[in-house]
């Protein structure tokens, strides 16, 4: 099992995460994550994390498929995968059209079939292929990495329902999947399917390490408004039969109320895709994921500002969020 936790921390500039980087293998993560949407881009924080911290694995969890080009983000991926000796995960998957089109002006269009076309291309291209010819949503008139990297990146896909799942496992080296209940885990490992040795089912875990479950409510409530009422999440809650949790929220949402979308949300789905609680009461929520067939536990960690301006705290927060060694299914050892 492979602990990793998405950098950089709300509420504190990049600039200023050295020490959390440096901290986090003795702290019991061998991974940083990093994700992109409207806020940092997810390759400069693991380019610096890559100075910092050279040991460890760099991953995305994801790059939108839309935003930049097939060559652009090969090229990408060899070079980071060059400063590394803990090597590179890159996570790319469709996104959503509010960081597509709303933000970028691009069109969000075929959003499986790009994301499909956009992995056979960097699969074939990170191994050294000259790559050349028409997909289904782009061409490529010949492209080449000038040095490909020793060791091949692994490409995984940000995926959700069955389609995307199945892809990822079968044309390429996994998926990452996020925002479920712990309960919800084995009906994605079913719907994924077979796998090869090596490939990864990472599930990307939101946590607010405080006991105050009204301040916890309150900072996470308005994004999980948003993102699940997101047509590929809400889809998503449908198909693992949460419908019925969101419908108030989606209703509201559609109608334009944006705050009562939120406000509509059940404290019990809250409380269990975005876990809060003394960090010992979070780890043992965080364990439920620990479950057949996945491989990586990503940690994406809310701490109020104030407190993430000290790295040895915050470290030690970390060190408290990660359970012991573990397969058994979710008790730690």
């Amino acid at each position: 099992m492979r602990w990793g936790v998405t950098l950089p921390l709300p509420g504190l500039p990049l600039r200023a995460h050295r020490p959390l980087f440096e901290g986090l293998v003795d702290a019991g993560y061998t991974d940083v994550w990093t994700a992109e949407g409207g806020g940092t881009d997810a390759f400069t924080p693991l380019a610096v994390g890559a100075a910092w911290a050279p040991s460890l694995r760099l991953a995305s969890a994801i790059v939108p498929v839309f935003t930049r080009g097939p060559a652009v983000l090969a090229q990408t991926a060899a070079t980071l995968a060059d400063l590394t000796s803990g090597g590179l995960v890159l996570g790319i998957g469709s996104s959503v059209p509010a960081h597509v089109s709303d933000i970028n002006g691009i069109p969000f269009t075929q959003p499986f079939q790009r994301t499909r076309d956009t992995l056979r291309f960097l699969t074939r291209a990170l191994r050294g292929e000259a790559v050349a010819g028409d997909f289904d949503t782009f061409s490529i008139r010949g492209f080449a990495l000038a040095e490909p990297p020793a060791v091949t990146p692994k490409v995984i896909l940000g995926a959700l329902r069955p389609r995307m799942l199945r892809l990822g496992f079968a044309e390429g080296d996994g998926v990452v999947t996020n925002l479920l209940f712990a309960r919800d885990v084995p009906r994605v490992v079913e719907a994924a399917g077979p796998r090869r040795p090596g490939q990864e089912l990472v599930v990307k875990v939101f946590v607010a390490p405080t006991t105050n479950s009204a301040a916890a409510r309150a900072a996470t409530r308005p994004f999980l408004g948003w993102i699940l009422n997101q047509e590929p999440y809400h889809a998503f809650h449908q198909w693992l039969g949460n419908g019925d949790l969101l419908a108030d929220s989606h209703a509201r949402w559609l109608a334009g109320d944006r705050a009562g979308a939120a406000a509509a949300l059940p404290d019990a789905v809250v409380d269990g895709l975005f876990v809060h609680g003394s960090p010992e009461e979070c780890r043992e929520q965080v364990a439920r994921y620990i479950q057949p067939g996945v491989t990586a536990i990503q940690l994406y960690v809310r701490l109020p500002p104030s407190a993430v301006r000290d790295a040895a705290a915050v470290l030690d927060i970390l060190r408290n969020l990660r359970p012991g060694d573990t397969r058994d299914g979710g008790h730690s050892s």
